[in-house]
């Protein structure tokens, strides 16, 4: 039976011609995706070879599997060697994300490009086996789509599963896929588990390629590091200007996400571990965190009191305008090592001089005050997070400007001492923040001079009224019966 083209709705028609010039635009040459095993973060890094068959081409599109999106926190879409970032759309379409790339400059027919596209997953390893002993070792399992998915059509591809130790306990052998497999479906070499290389792969978004060959992959590996989290983060950043001070204070609710401990925790058996040197990698005895140059008055207690054994290096303070280039190092030991399963909730602020991050406008009377989103916890994701920026009393046409979008922000008011209208807050939430969302949100507002000695005029004049009242109350004289004067 033939088809009428006349009798096929236009919109049906649009889609099909869309997706077959969309399929026969660009060719990928290879693709290597790279996953850098971890324990809550995992960094996946993957790179195309891009050749263009058609002219004047300016959007490429890679594609997500649901499962691997769904652990995704962080993408990042660069050319191969340059910094700069490119810019994306992203839709979802069935079990896909897409993400529309816009290239640096239009492609001509046969040119070529490096793509990098780079995301950051969390919660993505389940520690096998759930518990273990003072002793043993930590085993995680990761799991990830075989088949890196694409619009295009891609001549070899393969995938390359790195660990910090060659110790692999086991991996998935991937099954009906022999039409692309040149050698072998998966090999190990040291450290590295490469799937692939897998030639002649036709474009991988289809409905009946993935319920054909798409299928997942199952890693089983030793870690050597602990599996953190931060379950909760409150930042509480206060801007004084009478101070000239930027205090921020952390609430840190930390949890090792490690295999739980069986049996009994022994500290003799813990203490002898760490004098042999041969720490459980389970278990968490310390934290080194860097913090900014210039820091004062550094404060960390946890719910009984202060913690006493930690130690403090402080970065002397960068010219104005230059780089930062060094960090305060603060070595923290928490009452007790963290084990699988444990939590462990401590505060941690410090003061910081308010030039080091704050600039004024003359032009335009603003202040801009650059505010740290996170202090990063080495390995650590932080699952959820609630930001609040505290402003001076007084703080007019307030704005700020965020590196990635949050999940809410609200504007509110912050009552604190001698305030008498209170203070201007921003609060903003996130979730799943890592090592690449440690960057700054930029905060502009006003202060009038009248604002600005509005704190002094009234802490003067109650002081004022305090003395005149005392006065009055000294001259005063309640009593009933007056004394008469001696003639």
């Amino acid at each position: 039976m033939s088809l009428k083209w006349a009798s096929v709705p236009l919109f049906l028609l649009l889609s099909i011609t869309s997706g077959l010039c969309g399929a026969s635009s660009f060719e990928n040459t290879a693709v290597v995706r790279t996953v850098e095993l971890g324990g809550s973060v995992v960094h996946v890094t993957t790179t195309y070879a891009i050749r263009a068959l058609e002219n004047n081409l300016k959007t490429y599109t890679i594609a997500l599997g649901k499962e691997d999106r769904a652990k995704t926190s962080w993408v990042e879409v660069k050319v191969k060697g340059q910094d700069k970032t490119l810019p994306f759309t992203e839709r979802v379409e069935k079990h896909l994300s897409l993400f529309d790339v816009t290239l640096p400059k239009p492609l001509s027919g046969n040119k070529t490009l490096n793509i990098v596209f780079e995301n950051i997953q969390t919660h993505a390893t389940t520690p096998w086996p759930q518990t273990a002993a003072q002793n043993e070792d930590q085993a995680l399992k990761y799991t990830t789509d075989l088949f890196v998915l694409s619009p295009y059509s891609t001549l070899v591809q393969r995938t390359k599963l790195r660990a910090l130790t060659p110790r692999f306990i086991s991996w998935a052998e991937p099954q009906g896929i022999d039409a692309f497999v040149g050698d072998a479906a998966v090999t190990k070499n040291g450290a590295n588990v490469v799937y692939g290389p897998y030639k002649d792969v036709p474009p991988s978004t289809s409905d009946n390629f993935l319920e054909k060959y798409q299928q997942p992959v199952t890693v089983h590996y030793f870690h050597e590091q602990p599996v953190l989290e931060v379950r909760k983060l409150n930042r509480a950043v206060e801007i004084s200007h009478w101070g000239a001070n930027l205090n921020i204070q952390d609430d840190i609710s930390l949890y090792n996400a490690g295999p739980k401990l069986k049996g009994h925790f022994s500290r003799i058996e813990h203490q002898m571990q760490g004098y042999n040197k041969k720490g459980a990698p389970h278990v968490l005895p310390a934290l080194t965190l860097g913090l900014p140059p210039g820091i004062r008055n550094t404060y960390y207690y946890d719910t009984i009191g202060n913690v006493s054994t930690s130690k403090l290096r402080v970065a002397p303070l960068p010219p104005k305008g230059a780089q930062r280039s060094q960090y305060s190092i603060l070595e923290l030991r928490p009452r007790y090592p963290l084990l699988g399963g444990w939590n462990y909730s401590f505060t941690l602020g410090w003061d910081a001089p308010l030039e080091s991050s704050a600039s004024y406008d003359k032009k335009t009377g603003t202040y801009i005050v650059a505010i740290p989103i996170l202090t990063p916890i080495p390995g650590a994701v932080i699952t959820d997070e609630e930001l609040k920026i505290i402003l001076p009393e007084g703080a007019t046409d307030v704005s700020y400007v965020t590196p990635f979008p949050a999940l809410s922000a609200v504007m509110g008011t912050h009552v604190t001492f001698l305030d008498t209208v209170g203070r201007p807050s921003i609060t903003l939430r996130y979730k799943n923040l890592t090592l690449k969302h440690a960057q700054e949100i930029y905060v502009t507002y006003k202060v009038s001079t009248l604002a600005h000695i509005k704190k002094g005029l009234t802490v003067a004049t109650a002081l004022f009224t305090l003395f005149v009242l005392a006065g009055v109350a000294r001259r005063l004289d309640l009593s009933i019966n007056r004394k008469k004067k001696v003639q």
